[in-house]
């Protein structure tokens, strides 16, 4: 990417991002990626790398459901097969996505978009490969109709798909939300679909290619809504040609169906005339491609305790001797209970059992949306309620759970990087703030590159969190959090995230601070999910509160022990340690504001703490000032009418800068205090009408002399704070930016990057595009300073959010350049190499983004 003679490239280091709330919203390819639904992407990962690669950007509104054309490894072999792997994606706004991947060079495209096709959401899409370039698929939506398709995938690399609807089968108000394609057994021109909905019954359709399929019967047993469907493979049995319809509904059962070739009766048998159980199992009739067909009932899956969203078959494991997919006897189901389940039928007997059983513990879980197998069947994968994934693999008969990519499940709202830049800190209206950082897995030596995970959820909040602050001064790790509450909370990290956070990086704080000084070990969730409070180690006459002593010894009051088992970690941690184990305790609350907070901020010294809520009048759209060593008011500031929607302290230490909904934005001089008790003194030294509509963002530059203010209005203006004699400040407006498309949401000025006359400038905005901005400072001979701001280049979309940006802000990685003996560090400043810059951002997307970015 290229713009204004600047060369500056982009890329993505890490995408973390959680699942939609929605059945049906993940599969796992025959390439062995995982397409999930993300907000309004879809996002692709790779199980080995437990890594979200990218996120595939079209749809208009929440991606409900996705599926991989074709399903099994099986089916796309041989000469014939195309090169590219296909990916059907369906979302709330009624569209559906043809998405091609080509591996050899590890890209994707757009190979169909067709919007409009239906009213409503679609609900549920399935397919079925008829061969390598020809497959048939339905889609079920809200709309009250379910419609078939054809699809004619390209031959070769980069070509158009063809895709033509069949049929549109109007089912009325009791929508179908559950839908799978099958071939009649034995033959190569007839199809059953089933679907099955709010009326609580399968009904099997049989048609062909030519859209004509005809409704033949209804199946009826379940009690509540039916959630899933999917057919077994056709294939021979003891019966003859026959193929199985598993389904599973809001009735805590799952029914498994048998359709096969009806047995012709000789005509010397006597009909049989008694009533037998067999008249009872067995189910309809119906006759098609010149045959009669029965369906009957062949087992109840009974196990579950709660709604079982989910129900798949295992993926062929083997070919027969013409080569056709052997079909697997064995079914995963999922549930609202927190558990998966896989069923098999004893070879003997013909009983279905179930053989293996795996699940998240934790009373905070609300239990499985979907499941699916891998492609060679030895792994399963699940998405929880929370947006959470849960993979286990299979290791001689045993089931272990993996390492899987974690994201939020909501609008991340606000990031910050932690103390010394070694972490990332976000914070959600999912009610959590997440903690990420850079896993070596080893260093150089074990040939793996170092990727991002999440390895602390230092908060689990009953509010939504609207804002948070790291403290970066001296001293422990700290950071405060502000959520739709009036009460800001301050939490400070335990000993077993900072020996975790140790072996991580490999390195240790370098400001003085000892581990020994701390006695927390970790936290507790509390009941009503406020506050969390902590756990100590081992002192002098003190209890160990440690859950596996207390079995040990016996303890009677094992009871009122903490569920929490905080601990040392090597590598990330899985969800269900995420959740419980790896809290930080609340150290404080600063009581004051009069409605929910909003925005907040520390200074880089880690003195001062500003604070602000959402307000219709200026008494309650005050900035209050805390003391971080104390945490006891400094000062409260007035200048706004409205909510203030940022907040940010200048790099200097020196100005306070806010901006509001009123349109305003105001800059006071700050006196740092002498010590915790003193009041700070506070000077306000503009109130400026800048924009003409809500400011969203603002940010200083390095040098402290610049800042930057964006706005609904669609612009972004750059002011300059200039002293004009001891303790006097002027602010006046050096340039605005040529108007946008649409509202400027976040801005981020760049560390210094080669020369203190070199400025970067990051953009975000309302419909989720990122663009760079780059800064020049020039002095003329009478010493006036002049900063031109042009366009450097703007981020591929496929990078991008695809909401509004919330937050931007940078970190400088580190670099190979060290200060020489007696070298002055204000000459070294100048000597650090480009190209050493991270940018993260977060969105109403869901996602927290981090980026490499590489100037030249």
């Amino acid at each position: 990417m290229a713009g204004a003679g600047v060369e500056v490239e982009v890329d993505v280091d890490f995408i973390g991002v959680g699942c939609n709330r929605a059945v049906g919203a993940l599969a796992w390819g025959p390439c062995n990626l995982v397409a999930f639904a993300a907000h309004h992407a879809v996002a692709i990962f790779d199980s080995k790398l437990a890594r979200v690669l990218t996120t595939l950007q079209g749809h208009k509104d929440l991606v409900n459901c996705v599926e991989w054309i074709p399903k099994h490894v099986h089916i796309q072999s041989g000469e014939t097969a195309t090169e590219e792997s296909f990916l059907l994606s369906g979302s709330a706004d009624g569209g559906i996505f043809v998405w091609a991947y080509l591996p050899s060079e590890n890209k994707w495209r757009v190979a169909r978009e067709i919007t409009g096709v239906h009213e409503k959401a679609v609900t549920c899409i399935a397919g079925y490969s008829l061969s390598s370039c020809e497959t048939l698929f339905a889609s079920t939506s809200s709309d009250g109709t379910v419609r078939v398709w054809q699809a004619m995938l390209p031959k070769e690399v980069g070509g158009a798909c063809d895709i033509t609807m069949l049929q549109s089968i109007n089912v009325g108000t009791k929508v179908m939300v559950a839908v799978t394609l099958s071939a009649l057994p034995g033959s190569s021109t007839s199809f059953l679909m089933a679907m099955g909905g709010l009326d609580e019954q399968v009904h099997l359709y049989v048609g062909d290619l030519t859209g004509q399929f005809k409704s033949v019967c209804h199946l009826k047993g379940h009690q509540d809504w039916i959630r899933a469907l999917d057919f077994s493979l056709p294939a021979k049995d003891e019966s003859g040609l026959a193929v199985f319809l598993a389904s599973s509904a809001q009735d805590r059962i799952i029914r498994m169906w048998k359709i096969s070739a009806k047995k012709v009766l000789s005509t010397d048998s006597a009909p049989v005339t008694q009533p037998s159980l067999k008249m009872y199992i067995e189910g309809p009739t119906f006759k098609a491609d010149g045959s009669s067909w029965q369906v009957s009932l062949e087992s109840l899956l009974v196990g579950h305790e709660d709604w079982v969203y989910s129900v798949r078959w295992q993926p062929p494991q083997s070919l027969d001797a013409d080569g056709v997919p052997c079909r697997s006897m064995c079914v995963l189901s999922a549930s609202m209970d927190r558990t998966m389940m896989i069923w098999k039928p004893d070879p003997k007997s013909g009983i279905w059992m179930n053989v293996v059983t795996v699940g998240e513990l934790g009373h905070t879980a609300l239990g499985f949306y979907g499941g699916a197998w891998g492609p060679q069947g030895n792994a399963i994968l699940a998405h929880g309620y929370s947006g959470s994934l849960h993979l286990w693999l299979e290791n001689g008969g045993d089931w272990k759970p993996q390492l899987v990519p974690s994201g939020h499940s909501a609008p991340v709202v606000d990031i910050s990087w932690g103390k010394l830049d070694r972490y990332l800190l976000s914070a959600s209206h999912d009610q959590t703030t997440r903690l990420f950082a850079c896993w070596e897995r080893g260093g150089e030596a074990s040939g793996i590159s170092p990727s991002w995970h999440e390895i602390a959820r230092p908060q689990v909040h009953g509010h939504d969190l609207n804002c948070l602050a790291v403290i970066k001064g001296p001293g422990n790790h700290r950071y405060v959090s502000g959520a739709d509450e009036k009460v800001a909370r301050v939490f400070e990290a335990p000993g077993a995230f900072l020996d975790s956070l140790y072996s991580f990086t490999g390195t240790a704080d370098a400001d003085g601070f000892k581990r020994e000084d701390v006695q927390i070990v970790g936290a507790n969730m509390s009941a009503l999910g406020l506050s969390q409070k902590p756990i100590y180690t081992q002192g002098p006459g003190a209890v160990r509160k440690d859950i596996g002593d207390a079995e040990l010894s016996g303890d009677p009051m094992m009871e009122e022990l903490p569920e929490a088992r905080p601990m040392m970690l090597t590598e990330p941690p899985l969800e269900e340690h995420l959740a419980h184990h790896t809290l930080w305790p609340e150290a404080h609350k600063l009581y004051g504001h009069g409605n929910e907070l909003f925005a907040m901020c520390s200074d880089p010294a880690g003195q001062l703490l500003a604070t602000a809520c959402k307000a219709q009048t200026m008494n309650v759209a005050e900035i209050w000032l805390w003391h971080i060593n104390t945490w006891r008011v400094a000062g409260r500031l007035q200048s706004h009418s409205l909510t203030i929607t940022q907040l940010e302290f200048s790099p200097d230490n020196r100005f306070l800068l806010s901006v509001s909904r009123d349109r305003h934005f105001s800059v006071f001089h700050i006196t740092q205090p002498g010590t915790g008790e003193d009041e700070v003194q506070h000077k306000l030294l503009g109130r400026v009408d800048a924009h003409k509509r809500i400011i969203w963002a603002c940010s200083w530059s390095p040098c402290s002399r610049f800042f930057a203010t964006g706005s609904r209005d669609k612009t972004v203006k750059v002011w300059e704070v200039l002293e004009t004699s001891e303790n006097n400040f002027q602010v006046r407006l050096i340039t605005t930016l040529p108007p946008f498309k649409c509202s400027v949401t976040a801005l981020a000025w760049a560390p210094f990057t080669g020369s203190e006359k070199s400025y970067l400038l990051a953009l975000g905005k309302e419909d989720g595009s990122l663009e760079l901005w780059r800064g020049n400072l020039t002095i003329s001979t009478d010493g006036t300073k002049k900063l031109d701001i042009l366009f450097s280049s703007r981020v591929d979309m496929f990078l991008c959010h695809t909401a509004t940006i919330h937050r931007l802000c940078w970190r400088r990685l580190p670099t190979s350049v060290t200060p020489k003996e007696n070298e002055d560090q204000n000459e070294l400043k100048t000597s650090v190499e480009l190209g050493r810059l991270q940018l993260a951002s977060c969105g109403a997307d869901h996602t927290v983004r981090i980026y490499n970015v590489n100037l030249r």
